[in-house]
């Protein structure tokens, strides 16, 4: 979108002023040949070679010191009566201010608690804790990565945050870092499963929303079995509204030739990108939350996992909950403090349904809910009543999952509740619906 805006601005004799605020990093360092181009406009040697700015129509100023306001100032009042669009380059430093967020402007992109003088980190609970799902993800694809050498993992711009760091270090030749570039990260990925990789495109829930014509037309129409690890999927927190991974199950779930897999836990999330690194003939998505697992001793001896079947985690007599994802242990809790039998399935997939097992549910349960992390329109919920409606199921359905709104930023917890997902609000639904 940028460089199309560039292009319409450049004929459009627009008056624009576009200041380029050039820190040469977004959370990890940027990357890219225009980044390069910009490194070398630091250096002042654009008098030696063809602007690229200026190829298109605007009137290049720079690169000035963004740091120093007065020179800012004195910039921009000459511009505003300067005619047509420019653009002002401005050199700043990522974490300006504090030693220890200069020093390390990765972590200190969201670094927790620190001390506001010091910039020292104030230290977390060290106790033993289940790990991250990037961590189990980076780990388990260096396993699988040292024994298979198709393997190639593609990520547009979030090498930290997605957990491939000693990824990049152990295999540089076989990990991607494209830049802020979701459909070039999903077309090249398409284009390597053509060659015989095994590519892992690791990608937020959100920012795949931005590849979804690739999705669509360079994966799933020519049926590639690129690997998405689609991670954030569900509430993420504090990022807010724009990050929430909660659209990827209603908006992936409608293209055909597409497997979407939703793990309960870190282990079954590990054993799917196992069984997807087998080889697959057909694309993948694996959704999986942001934070941590449940389990101290994740790191078990790899293990198949059967595509699209479910699993029966609880008996009971009128009610089954059917859960996908994170939400399996959400239920989990709830059954366990209400006061009713209630049959549990961990579905695992969305799509292929498991739909023997469904059967068995319409059969045998007159009353039945489902429970996802995305929004209830045309999700997990809309696909059983869907299955349901062949079956000419005749009991009652209750769907639980995000509502039909955008869901504002604070903490997961409280945004599980505002969204009646936390364990007391099943526990009250279940109870409500076992009577």
């Amino acid at each position: 979108m940028a460089f199309e805006a560039l292009n319409h601005a450049g004929v459009a004799n627009a008056n624009l002023t576009i200041v380029l605020n050039d820190n040469a990093i977004g959370i990890d360092p940027s990357v890219g040949a225009l980044k390069n181009y910009l490194t070398k406009a630091k250096k002042g040697v654009f008098h030696s070679q063809p602007n690229i700015i200026e190829a298109l129509n605007f009137k290049y100023i720079g690169p000035i010191d963004g740091h120093d306001i007065d020179e800012v100032i004195l910039h921009l009042e000459q511009l505003k009566n300067t005619p047509g669009p420019k653009l002002l380059h401005i050199i700043t430093t990522k974490g300006k201010g504090l030693k220890k967020a200069e020093e390390d402007q990765v972590r200190y992109h969201a670094p927790g608690k620190f001390d506001a003088k010091t910039g020292e980190l104030i230290p977390k609970n060290t106790s033993p804790a289940p790990p991250k799902f990037p961590e189990v993800l980076g780990s388990s694809l260096i396993e699988l990565a040292a024994k298979n050498n198709k393997i190639v993992t593609l990520t547009p711009a979030m090498p930290t945050g997605s957990g491939l760091n000693q990824l990049m270090q152990q295999f540089p030749e076989r990990t991607f870092d494209v830049g802020i570039a979701e459909q070039h990260a999903v077309t090249l990925a398409a284009g390597m499963a053509t060659q015989g990789l095994l590519p892992f495109c690791v990608i937020y829930s959100t920012f795949l929303q931005r590849a979804y014509d690739q999705f669509i037309h360079d994966v799933a129409l020519q049926n590639l079995p690129v690997i998405f690890c689609i991670d954030r999927a569900g509430l993420v927190g504090h990022d807010g509204a724009t990050h929430h991974g909660v659209f990827d199950i209603a908006y992936l779930r409608c293209i055909p030739n597409i497997i979407i897999a939703a793990p309960a836990d870190e282990i079954i999330f590990r054993n799917l990108l196992y069984t997807a690194s087998l080889g697959l003939h057909q694309p993948i998505a694996i959704r999986y939350p942001r934070g941590r697992g449940i389990h101290l001793n994740w790191k078990t001896p790899f293990e198949k996992i059967s595509i699209g079947r479910g699993k029966k985690l609880s008996n009971g007599t009128n009610l089954a909950v059917l859960s996908i994802g994170k939400m399996t242990q959400q239920v989990r809790s709830a059954i366990d403090q209400s006061a009713h039998d209630v049959a549990h399935f961990d579905m695992g997939f969305v799509k292929p349904l498991d739909t023997k097992l469904l059967t068995q549910v319409f059969k045998n349960y007159t009353t039945i809910i489902t429970i996802e992390d995305g929004v209830t329109k045309g999700g997990f919920g809309s696909a059983v009543l869907e299955e349901a409606q062949l079956h000419n199921y005749k009991g009652k359905i209750k769907l639980m999952g995000i509502p039909d709104r955008f869901i504002d930023h604070g903490s997961t917890e409280e945004l599980y509740q505002l969204c009646g997902l936390d364990v007391k609000s099943i526990c009250a639904t279940i109870n409500k619906y076992s009577t």
